[in-house]
């Protein structure tokens, strides 16, 4: 059990090191949490200050992810892997560094989920990334792509612990989105593409 304790706490402070806050407060003077969406995340830095720091955001975020899960697997097998993965989601999505506010966890996640269900995590990615390339709406991809990832788990016969832990994860991401849906539904989402200066 405190093993499982001490991994959630690790797991989470680490998920709340938010790399998009860092970033754009130490190479661009800006605290991104007041431009754009506000959202401290990979494509609201794309859109605010551009490629290069939005390929780092989503880097870091990913390997966060992808570490923790990968080195909690070797420490502890597979259930202390999905446990610390899903508090490195919760840290980065619900940051205690930025008062319990954060990112929407898509790159995060998907480092967990490329550490501990690869094939799964690619079939998920390219749905999202087909629906992305289809309507150029960012948030429509990544909640696709959350979304069909516990189908992949059940396609290709993960066992039952990886399908819930797919689905928590899945709603999460979902839930995070929650304000993008009402915006696509109201035809107010912003387009990948559209750029706002700091």
């Amino acid at each position: 059990m405190l093993k499982y304790v001490l991994a959630g706490i690790i797991s989470y402070l680490i998920g709340s090191i938010s790399s998009a806050h860092l970033i754009c407060k130490k190479y661009y003077g800006i605290d991104i949490r007041k431009y754009g969406s506000g959202n401290p995340g990979t494509t609201n830095v794309l859109r605010v200050v551009g490629g290069r720091a939005a390929a780092a955001v989503y880097a870091a975020d990913f390997l966060k992810g992808f570490l923790v899960a990968t080195l909690a697997k070797l420490i502890g097998g597979d259930t202390l892997a999905l446990f610390s993965g899903l508090f490195v989601i919760v840290g980065h999505d619900w940051s205690l560094f930025l008062n319990f506010h954060g990112g929407k966890g898509i790159a995060t996640s998907m480092g967990v989920v490329f550490a501990l269900a690869p094939k799964a995590a690619l079939f998920s990615s390219l749905v999202g990334i087909t629906a992305i390339m289809l309507t150029r709406y960012v948030s429509l991809g990544s909640i696709l792509g959350s979304g069909s990832f516990p189908l992949f788990l059940m396609i290709f016969v993960y066992p039952p612990k990886y399908i819930v832990y797919g689905v928590i994860i899945a709603a999460i991401a979902i839930y995070r989105h929650r304000a993008n849906i009402e915006r696509l539904m109201a035809g107010k989402e912003h387009k990948l593409g559209e750029k706002i200066r700091p």
